[in-house]
């Protein structure tokens, strides 16, 4: 049974790499029906399905994925995006914490896609919670804001109605679906900023700490690093420097990923910082 299974998600796989993400789908749900208890197979379908925009069927996968094998970096990666998709950002930051962990723990090379999938999501929450910030201080724009949304829902449903109707397909529909997030994500920004512009907070100058900025990406650090010359930068960008070459960015002294040491004060000092700036992740 297992080799029927294997052999199938070989073919799965030959379907996912040439974007036949339904095609992918299924036979990894055929290869899961021979081999159940293998969370390989649920890991390769969660992505498919991540393709496919099936945000609560990835979430089952995920889950069945990581009950089968608690150290799961991918199971909890792919959970992660789809809990964002979800707009479920504090779910999404936990289980990306945890693919980095495993990440880290595995020497494997996404740790910079997860690192800012983490920086994605605490970004979420910071504007949650500014939501709700401006939301208590003005009815006002409580109501356009909800206004804004109802009218992204109708959008949105209207696509879907057209995509299951055939009228557009799935690349069309999904085009025509980011048009209208990125479009709603505008106003709300222009909604937000006319409604801030008169609070003095808002007139501060928005800078980053230079301390906080790797020298690599030139972003805010989300888990930083110190190399034995004392320069330190976040660990993802300079593992990712140290697979193209074994030298300090700034000194090119030797240096290997054994002489990377945690930088605790400064991993706490920049999520402090996020915590009360989450505009920084795009700074």
């Amino acid at each position: 049974m297992a080799r029927n299974a294997l052999s199938i998600k070989e073919e799965g796989n030959k379907r996912f790499n040439a974007a036949d993400y339904k095609g992918a789908e299924s036979l990894y749900t055929q290869a899961i029906t021979l081999d159940p208890t293998n969370p390989t197979l649920y890991n390769n379908r969660a992505f498919a399905r991540l393709k496919l925009s099936a945000w609560d069927l990835v979430i089952s996968d995920c889950l069945e994925s990581i009950r089968l094998e608690s150290v799961n970096m991918k199971g909890y990666y792919y959970l992660a995006q789809a809990q964002m998709a979800l707009n479920h950002p504090n779910e999404a930051l936990s289980s990306a914490l945890t693919a980095y962990e495993f990440c880290i723990q595995t020497g494997n090379a996404s740790a910079a896609s997860i690192s800012a999938l983490i920086l994605k999501a605490k970004k979420a929450k910071w504007e949650a919670r500014e939501r709700e910030r401006l939301r208590r201080q003005d009815a006002l724009l409580r109501e356009l804001e909800e206004r804004l949304d109802a009218a992204r829902l109708t959008e949105r449903k209207a696509i879907e109605h057209d995509l299951r109707s055939g009228r557009v397909e799935r690349t069309q529909a999904d085009e025509e679906s980011e048009i209208v997030e990125d479009m709603t994500r505008k106003k709300l920004d222009e909604l937000r900023n006319v409604f801030a512009i008169a609070k003095p907070l808002a007139l501060q100058r928005r800078e980053v700490p230079d301390y906080l900025i790797d020298n690599i990406s030139f972003s805010i650090m989300h888990d930083p690093v110190v190399t034995k010359t004392g320069q330190s930068y976040d660990r993802a960008t300079i593992l990712e420097h140290l697979r193209r070459s074994e030298t300090d960015p700034l000194t090119r002294e030797p240096l290997r990923k054994e002489d990377l040491r945690p930088n605790l004060a400064l991993k706490q000092a920049c999520a402090e910082f996020l915590e009360e700036n989450g505009w920084a992740v795009d700074w």
